[in-house]
């Protein structure tokens, strides 16, 4: 008998949405939820003496793992991409990188440093399985006409922000007041819990993502991709059991230093081979030099905002005082507030844009003004640090508005970018150039790490007032290029 698939596009169950939106909701909620939860207690975790039950690592080494760690997530969602298109289609990419991600958490949970790098690996490897794909998913459960994509879109970001709001909430307590390995457990079981739902919820998917891309060629590719896999893994366990019992001539510094170069080097590359090579139009080639441009600028811009885990997680940690009228609070639930804030704010700034018409700033310019707004939080840290050098853990404010300036900062770069990118991209190279803003991400977190990896080895206000004059000087420099970049963007505003 033959088995009915739903239409998913003609659906309109869930508050006029199809089903599918609410399974792809959860399922991205709890993969941020186990994110943004263990993330919450990353660099505290490395940083822990090992008589509190961390790893006892110095900042030098905690700030180049928790780099290499952000930037790699962003990275293998580049392949995981081109496996879910040419292996196992996005279905099956969604659910086994959820599984990786679990067991990488569950990985941690175990007192050992060969469980905890194993724990990273899976991860990096799950989240590029599933974040990228479940995305798309989400715009295969409309028609190409469907005027109801952009709000399904909304409400799937939220989804993603509701989880990392509550991530920190759960974990970070869990993790700082009774173990740090109970909180790693909890972001874990938080991702067994979307994976559940995601399985139960896939009957509303009909064949959304379902199948790869058909064709003898891939076929072909899949049966040799197989063992491929199986050594992949028989790889990945190794490495970690050798960096557990120092079987490898190498520091974990070292080896995040040489894959954080080769991935600059990789950037470069890339980039030299998309502008001069390729057969592209002239205005094409004028579009790709634009799409450098604000590259650069995005890049600079994360490798300030991504600190919140790292630089900022430390400062709220050590420096600033968690409590707020006699309650005391961990201080990773200072992690909360970006999520907070981006739910509150980002409906105000979508219809502040709407409300400006025809004097809505161009890409280059709000790109600018994110550039501005996130030094300008950290020139107040250089003053809360200064305070704080004094032996005096300061306000808890302090922290709160500069988490609020880098927000403002985010729904002025984040979806513009996103936006900017995908109408800039020459058609045939779509998917390509969508990678290539999660490679500004990738290299953003790197920098941001190498720059957290210096917050005991230079004074705060120095390593502050730095880190905000690049991003003041790069936002000036990028509204002085905004008339020479509107240009080479043509009609794209």
């Amino acid at each position: 008998m033959a088995v009915t698939i739903l239409d998913v596009t003609t659906d309109r169950s869930f508050f006029g949405h199809p089903r599918g939106l609410s399974t792809l909701f959860f399922t991205e909620m709890w993969e941020r939820f186990s994110y943004y939860g263990m993330r919450a207690l990353l660099i505290l975790f490395m940083t822990a003496p090992a008589a509190a039950g961390g790893l006892g690592f110095d900042t030098a080494v905690a700030g180049a793992v928790y780099g290499l760690y952000t930037s790699m997530v962003y990275m293998t969602s580049l392949p995981g991409g081109w496996i879910a298109d040419k292996l196992i289609g996005q279905r099956r990419a969604v659910l086994y990188g959820a599984i990786l991600i679990a067991c990488g958490h569950f990985s941690m949970a175990f007192p050992s440093l060969g469980t905890f790098y194993l724990g990273l690996v899976l991860i990096v490897f799950g989240t590029g399985l599933l974040k990228g794909n479940v995305s798309v998913i989400v715009g295969r459960l409309y028609g190409p006409n469907d005027n109801r994509r952009d709000a399904g879109f909304s409400i799937f970001y939220m989804g993603i922000n509701l989880g990392a709001f509550i991530a920190p909430l759960v974990c970070g307590y869990l993790g700082q007041r009774i173990n740090w390995h109970i909180g790693f457990t909890a972001a874990g079981f938080g991702m067994v819990i979307g994976i559940v739902q995601y399985v139960l919820g896939g009957k509303y998917l009909g064949d959304a993502g379902l199948h790869p891309a058909s064709g003898p060629a891939n076929d072909d590719l899949r049966k040799r991709t197989r063992a491929w896999g199986a050594a992949g893994i028989a790889l990945v366990v190794l490495i970690a059991l050798a960096l557990n019992f120092d079987l490898v001539p190498i520091s974990a510094k070292a080896f995040a230093d040489a894959a954080g170069y080769l991935l600059l080097g990789t950037t470069i590359v890339f980039f030299a081979w998309l502008f001069f090579g390729g057969d592209w139009t002239t205005a094409e080639r004028r579009r790709l030099f634009a799409i450098g441009a604000l590259f650069l600028a995005a890049a600079l811009f994360w490798s300030e905002f991504e600190q919140a885990g790292s630089t900022l997680n430390l400062f709220g940690d050590r420096a600033t005082r968690t409590s707020i009228l006699g309650w005391s609070f961990p201080s990773s639930y200072f992690q909360a507030l970006q999520p907070l804030f981006i739910i509150t704010f980002a409906p105000i700034f979508a219809w502040v844009w709407i409300r400006l018409g025809s004097r809505e700033p161009s890409s280059p310019a709000k790109f600018a003004i994110g550039l501005l707004l996130v030094g300008s939080g950290f020139a107040l840290l250089v003053v809360a640090s200064s305070l704080s050098a004094q032996g005096v853990k300061v306000s808890p404010w302090w922290l709160v508005v500069t988490y609020l300036l880098h927000t403002f900062g985010e729904l002025s770069i984040s979806p513009v970018g996103l936006s900017a990118t995908t109408k800039l991209a020459p058609a045939r190279v779509g998917g390509l150039m969508m990678g290539v803003w999660f490679l500004g991400i990738a290299v953003g977190n790197f920098i941001g790490g190498r720059v957290a990896s210096l917050y005991s080895a230079m004074p705060l206000p120095r390593l502050f007032g730095v880190v905000a004059a690049a991003a003041i000087v790069g936002g000036i420099v990028m509204f002085a290029l905004t008339p020479p970049i509107k240009r080479l963007m043509g009609t794209v505003n």
